[in-house]
């Protein structure tokens, strides 16, 4: 009887296999997790992640027609719709410019959001008045629609409670 040796590869072994065919052909490691989106994960107490976590369960599968894509590291804290990406983040702190009564704010669907502007022009709103703090930060074609706040403003009421 004549036996062959084969090694069949682990699925370790077939995702360096995978890397090392992508860096060689020059692709990046972004196309081959599905051109995930990086993004920095908040750090909440205990209650606020749980809170966040209530959220992240309601939050849509598709924001102004952009489809939800996967954040890098994948968290219940964070979520990212599009090309370029409409991000969400929960449990973030309470951000400085609150205490500025100067600071401007607008209403979507019940909820209120402070305004703050970025370096590159896109907006970036965080809830006021929740038990945990919600940022959604926008491409800058959003500098002037506030729209995509409205598929935000159902799943934040029902899972944010509110506070004084």
């Amino acid at each position: 009887m004549t036996s062959t040796s084969r090694r069949l590869l682990s699925h370790s072994s077939m995702a360096c296999a995978a890397l090392l065919l992508a860096a060689a052909a020059g692709c990046s490691l972004a196309s081959l997790t599905h051109d995930a989106v990086a993004i920095p994960v908040p750090t909440p107490s205990s209650e606020e992640a749980e809170v966040c976590r209530a959220l992240h369960r309601e939050l849509p599968e598709s924001v102004e027609g952009q489809q939800r894509r996967t954040a890098d590291p994948e968290s219940d804290l964070t979520a990212v719709w599009g090309d370029p990406a409409i991000v969400l983040r929960c449990g973030v702190p309470r951000p400085e410019k609150m205490s500025d009564p100067a600071a401007q704010a607008v209403e979507a669907d019940g909820v209120n959001w402070m305004l703050e502007r970025q370096e590159d022009g896109s907006p970036r709103f965080t809830t006021t008045y929740r038990e945990a703090y919600v940022e959604v930060t926008l491409p800058a074609k959003y500098a002037h629609d506030v729209t995509p706040l409205a598929a935000f403003a159902g799943p934040v009421k029902k899972a944010v409670p509110g506070s004084l």
